[in-house]
Formats: C-alpha cells, structure tokens, sequence
C-alpha cells in the first residue's frame, strides 16, 4: 500500500470513528448505507467501505466541518482522502 493511501485510510478510520460518536447522525448513515453496527467494525479494515464512510459526511458541509473542527484536520482532508482510495477518482465525462 502507498503512503498516500495508508494516510488516507488514516483520515477514513478518524471519521468512521468521529461518527460512530454521532448519536444524530449515526443512525442516518447506517440508513442510507444499510450497514450494521457489526459492520462498521469489519468495514473498518476494508478501504472501500472507508471511502463510503467519506462519501457520506462529504454530502453536507456542516458535516465536514463539524469532522474537521472535531479533529483537526483541515477541511480539505477528507475530499483529499477520499480521492487516494479505491472508487475516489474524479469522472471526467469530457
């Protein structure tokens, strides 16, 4: 694995956790995905179900921001992350 993959799986595990700790918006994702809560713990070594994890706070800014104000990350991290794991590249339809 690159580095620039393994940093980015790093920032998936801090927000798969971040959320896991959301008591409002955990339940929506689990929802929306159709995860359990026994599979955020498998999903948590697997970089595809991570990139679903950033896909998701990436849908609301105030989702974003909350993630990157409870960590400290810059707000540019996740969309960053997400684009260095499997199924995050951008389509250029052009």
């Amino acid at each position: 694995m690159n580095p620039k993959q393994e940093s980015a799986e790093a920032i998936a595990l801090q927000a798969l956790g971040w959320l896991a700790g959301n008591d409002e918006l955990l339940p929506v994702f689990l929802g929306a995905s159709g995860a359990s809560e026994a599979d955020l713990r498998a999903g948590a070594e697997d970089p595809d179900f991570l990139g679903s994890v950033l896909d998701f706070i990436l849908m609301d800014d105030a989702w974003v921001l909350a993630f990157c104000a409870d960590t400290g990350l810059d707000t540019s991290a996740p969309m960053a992350a997400r684009a260095a794991l499997p199924g995050g590249t951008q389509v250029h339809w052009t």
